[in-house]
């Protein structure tokens, strides 16, 4: 209750009759009236002031009641007023949303990309938009058939797009199945509440074939006249206003190839077969913002041939050499040729044709060629070198279109129907000393051929074919005089052979023609004599290697070396010669049993030396190796100090070393001797395998000089171990930090 004035109420739709509110009569205000929307149940009591609805409100039907109230006098006039009330009315969830078709019907391209939505559903809500209660989401209830266990398609709960899922973007194919039902749900409250109203929809989807599939190989004509570019091909994407673009799979100057905005491959200039007979590249389709929308397409190209390019002769000139006994019909050789257009086809495909023969004697057409091979051949009869030593032919190569000449120049050949004759069948004996040197040339032969010169028919090599079963002898020829020269080819031993009874034959490297064979006009003898030479000694080693320690005791066997002489005779003592000392190496020149008599002595028991004949020497190189006998020493190149008085933190550098030799680096051990209160007044620490840092301990020295007793080990096998005094100077120092 209260008094008249402007008010304002919100009231729930539906609901049936209410109270409202009652207004106070105030004197000399006896009545009230309303007037206004009040849609035929909202009223005032008149005598009560009682606000009423007399039924239910309807959001859908009128949102807002605007009403004027006064109160009357007794005669009927306004007291107060009028005076604005106004009912709000509150959207309850009263309606179920609504499809705005009763089917759908969509078609889906088959790989089309995952997410890029091909059609919409839409439904509307008659409640509030501003609240829950229209506010729609979308789902796929059902999906009809539905081969695999993930959806093929899927919707967006807040727009109704309907797009292929990832797997869906994979499988479809209109080829497997062409139609699929999807049965979609709608729900209001956002479809977050379980009583929330619910429409569906049957959606028919028809899958057909991809827009974007690659064209069949395109084939181009090489060297085309058109004016480029020119057409060739064409793409098209799934998706309308995709933007299309090029780029290559290979990595070439420059791509002959383009595209437009709409999809036509276009090839931009003139092909060359020859240069390149195939091209391969990829086209692309993009959305606005560079994403890629379907795979790349891989476009393959052919570069047809065409005839425009002539045969051209393998060789300037094709020279062919012929045998004068090759019989009528033999292959005599092959003419070449080569043509740059496709290979087995019609443009490549040669003719060969004798165009002429020089001489036409002793007639025409002594040769044949095949006309698709270009295999030469000998018409019918054998060639005479007596009748022309060569002759030239002109062969005319064609293809369907261009033509070329071939020169070929044919050599008769003289035939191997001659044998080698040896001037002297016997040569004879001679004396060769056993000591003759390898190489040299003992004696000369000849032997002459009556065939054609500097040819493999006449030219003649010599072997000993009897008589030399080591190979002792080498013949060598030479080839412009055909002469023979006999060398010595492995050392002569009189012990061993003291005489050859040799057989020479002289051949040809060209066989002989059938019916020609050698015979004793090709054989020669001759008898060599090896007279004997007083030979030196012989060591069984030439050099004879040991290695012993430096403290090996005197007397002791080294080794022994052994001698003989060849012809059997004794081998008598020599001496021992120092030949060479360098760092702890020694070579001498010995024989005999090698005894140590003292450091620096050897004795040689035994001999090398037969009579007073040739002396024969060995070497012997022995090898002293260290032994670990000398002491560790402090090496210092300048003084110890510390300057006075000691601060503290000061050390000082010190280094150790030995005589002895070291494998790899020497390793010493660095520490005090426990004496003269060493250990309290300095300390050693380790810098590296050979150094040491020495450090006072203390800041309480006097100015004086300290013997510092230090224990060097040298680590060696066996360690040797060393107490030193190390003298330690404590001065007043200058300023650049020495002793004054």
């Amino acid at each position: 209750t209260g008094p008249l004035k402007d008010m304002d109420f919100s009231v729930q739709e539906g609901g049936g009759p209410r109270i409202l509110h009652q207004f106070k009569l105030e004197p000399p205000a006896v009545s009230f009236r309303a007037s206004g929307e009040k849609a035929g149940i909202i009223d005032i009591e008149p005598k009560t002031g009682i606000l009423y609805i007399n039924g239910s409100l309807d959001w859908e039907t009128k949102q807002v009641h605007k009403l004027q109230v006064e109160s009357l006098d007794e005669s009927g006039k306004t007291v107060k007023g009028p005076y604005a009330v106004t009912i709000y009315v509150e959207d309850i969830n009263d309606n179920p949303p609504q499809f705005n078709q009763t089917k759908y019907y969509g078609v889906v391209r088959q790989n089309s990309r995952p997410g890029k939505p091909f059609m919409y559903v839409h439904a509307t809500d008659r409640d509030d938009p501003t609240t829950p209660h229209a506010q729609l989401s979308y789902s796929i209830l059902h999906h009809f058939p539905n081969p695999y266990e993930e959806m093929l398609f899927q919707i967006d709960n807040a727009t109704g797009a309907i797009s292929p899922s990832r797997k869906g973007s994979y499988y479809l194919d209109p080829q497997k199945q062409d139609t699929f039902i999807l049965v979609v749900s709608v729900k209001d409250m956002a479809g977050t509440t379980t009583n929330a109203f619910t429409s569906s929809v049957d959606v028919i989807i028809t899958v057909k074939e991809s827009l974007w599939k690659a064209p069949p190989t395109i084939y181009i004509k090489e060297n085309s006249t058109q004016v480029h570019p020119v057409n060739i091909s064409k793409v098209q994407s799934n998706e309308p206003g995709a933007i299309y673009g090029i780029f290559e799979k290979e990595k070439l100057p420059r791509l002959p190839f383009s595209i437009s905005e709409n999809g036509d491959i276009y090839v931009t200039q003139p092909l060359d077969r020859e240069e390149k007979d195939t091209y391969t590249f990829f086209v692309v389709s993009k959305d606005n913002t560079g994403e890629l929308v379907d795979k790349p397409l891989q476009i393959h190209v052919i570069v047809e041939d065409i005839n425009d390019n002539p045969p051209v002769c393998q060789q300037a000139l094709t020279v062919i050499e012929v045998q004068e006994n090759e019989k009528g019909g033999s292959n005599i050789g092959t003419v070449f040729a080569t043509d740059m257009d496709e290979k087995d086809t019609l443009n490549s495909r040669l003719h060969f044709q004798i165009q002429s023969q020089e001489p036409e004697f002793p007639e025409k057409n002594l040769f044949y060629i095949q006309q698709d091979t270009g295999t030469l051949q000998l018409s019918g009869r054998s060639l005479n070198k007596r009748d022309s030593a060569k002759y030239f032919l002109k062969v005319l190569v064609t293809d369907s279109r261009f033509e070329t000449v071939c020169d070929v120049e044919v050599h008769v050949i003289d035939i191997n129907d001659q044998i080698p004759i040896f001037k002297s069948s016997d040569y004879g004996s001679m004396t060769v000393a056993e000591d003759i040197a390898i190489g040299s040339v003992i004696l000369e032969i000849e032997a002459t051929d009556g065939d054609e010169p500097a040819t493999g028919s006449s030219l003649i090599i010599y072997q000993v074919k009897e008589g030399d079963p080591n190979n002792t002898f080498i013949i060598e020829t030479d080839s412009e005089t055909n002469r023979g020269f006999i060398r010595i080819n492995k050392a002569l031993d009189f012990e061993t052979m003291p005489e050859y009874n040799l057989v020479i034959n002289a051949t040809n490297p060209e066989p002989l023609v059938e019916g020609v064979t050698y015979n004793s006009s090709s054989l020669a003898a001759l008898k060599v004599f090896v007279t004997n030479v007083d030979e030196p000694p012989v060591f069984r080693k030439p050099v004879y290697k040991t290695q012993v320690s430096e403290d090996i005791p005197v007397d002791t066997l080294v080794m022994t070396v052994e001698a003989y002489d060849p012809e059997g005779d004794s081998v008598r003592v020599s001496k021992i010669v120092l030949k060479d000392v360098q760092g702890k190496y020694a070579q001498y020149l010995a024989c005999g049993k090698i005894l140590f008599l003292q450091k620096s002595y050897l004795l040689v028991e035994g001999g090398c030396v037969v009579g007073w004949g040739p002396k024969s020497k060995a070497f012997l190189s022995l090898h002293l190796n260290d032994v670990n006998d000398n002491y560790p020493q402090i090496a210092t190149d300048y003084p110890a100090f510390f300057c006075y008085p000691v601060s503290g933190g000061e050390r000082t550098l010190i280094q150790a070393t030995d005589a002895d030799e070291h494998l790899f680096y020497p390793r010493f051990t660095f520490s005090l001797a426990d004496e003269m209160n060493a250990r309290n007044n300095w300390e050693i620490s380790k810098f590296n395998a050979t150094h040491a840092y020495l450090s006072p301990k203390h800041a309480n020295f006097e100015e004086k000089a300290y013997d510092v007793p230090i224990i060097l080990n040298d680590n060696g096998k066996p360690p040797l171990e060393n107490k030193v005094y190390l003298k330690v100077s404590i001065c007043k120092c200058s300023s650049e930090n020495s002793c004054f």
